[in-house]
């Protein structure tokens, strides 16, 4: 019955080779739902964590962008974008994402260093590429299942409850941390004031597993459309070098530039470049592809160019926090050191 439905449905004998889907589009849409599920997870989240600081610092000027989440239309309308954004972009291209966000955080943390401003920055950037490591997971690990659309189905509704509750939270966080963490009889807030220092390197960790995961499925999935080793050579080549250097010049770009504005100059570099790459080495289908990558960047990055701010105003904050205590403990020392400069010039 399911094969009949999806037989029916418009594929390749109304739209051109290129147009059409890798896999039936039921089997799609479920990936897209399963990965724009972990995208709004992990935004969810990490507006958690920004918002417990900014509480904990006992002020809403600490960032000077106060953290908001979307309304409800907003929202749903930008969860159903990404998702049939997901859902067109095929396993190829969704490979090369993921590939290149790892190329580049790679780099940047080996140059730049794991700082706190760069890591939140980075999980902020990553949603995107999240979003295709998950259909890129999920296409490498039930190819050739005999029931993949059921096993998709459970993964979709798994996704769609973890999504539902990090949202939950969000809003609890948002209306009641504050007075719930200083009255003291809420346990949700009560962990997040004990324990809430853990979220982003639970985070940091989770995202490190999906794309360890999604890197093999990556390479597996691209060696896939080639005949030989030499052919894979060819292709793989160009790619590295190209995105080695792209990556240096991206990093150089955002030390000039505002946080914000330096992520959005650095996606079209990316995607530019990728695209070029891929009208030399790669199909029709991979660039248009990527054209349709540009809109879910676009779709993840613009809402929360907030979190982007936040990330970088942070930082700056506990530094300056830091500064009094620093300068006491140096007084300090030095009221200390100069009795005894006194003593040993007396002797």
């Amino acid at each position: 019955m399911l094969s009949f439905i999806t037989w029916l449905l418009p594929t390749s004998y109304f739209l051109p080779g290129w147009l059409t889907l890798d896999i039936n589009p039921l089997e799609s849409l479920l990936q897209g739902l399963v990965g724009a599920c972990g995208i709004s997870v992990l935004c969810s989240l990490l507006r958690v964590h920004f918002e417990k600081n900014g509480e904990d610092t006992s002020t809403q000027k600490t960032f000077g962008h106060p953290i908001r989440t979307k309304p409800g239309l907003t929202g749903l309308l930008q969860f159903l974008f990404v998702t049939g954004i997901l859902c067109v972009v095929g396993s190829r291209v969704a490979s090369l994402v993921v590939l290149e966000f790892c190329l580049r955080a790679v780099s940047g943390l080996v140059t730049a260093g794991p700082s706190g401003k760069f890591l939140q920055q980075l999980l902020v950037q990553s949603q995107f590429s999240l979003g295709c490591a998950l259909t890129c997971s999920l296409h490498f690990l039930h190819e050739g299942a005999a029931q993949r659309w059921l096993c998709l189905l459970l993964a979709a509704a798994l996704s769609w409850f973890l999504a539902r509750q990090a949202t939950n939270l969000l809003h609890h966080v948002i209306a009641l941390y504050k007075l719930h963490s200083s009255q003291g009889y809420c346990g949700i807030c009560i962990s997040l004031l004990t324990s809430g220092s853990s979220l982003l390197p639970m985070l940091c960790r989770t995202i490190i597993i999906t794309f360890s995961v999604a890197v093999l499925a990556a390479v597996s999935t691209i060696n896939q459309h080639f005949l030989s080793a030499t052919e894979a050579l060819r292709f793989w080549t160009p790619l590295t070098i190209c995105y080695t250097l792209l990556v240096v010049y991206m990093q150089e770009e955002q030390h000039r530039l505002p946080s914000s504005q330096a992520v959005l100059n650095a996606v079209v570099v990316r995607l530019g470049g990728l695209m070029v790459l891929m009208l030399t080495v790669g199909r029709w289908a991979d660039v248009f592809h990527i054209l349709i990558c540009f809109l879910g960047e676009a779709s993840c990055l613009l809402p929360t160019k907030d979190l982007l701010d936040a990330a970088s105003s942070q930082v700056r904050n506990v530094s300056k926090n830091h500064e009094p205590s620093r300068r006491s403990i140096r007084d300090r020392h030095a009221g200390i050191l100069k009795p005894a400069r006194l003593f040993n010039g007396t002797i």
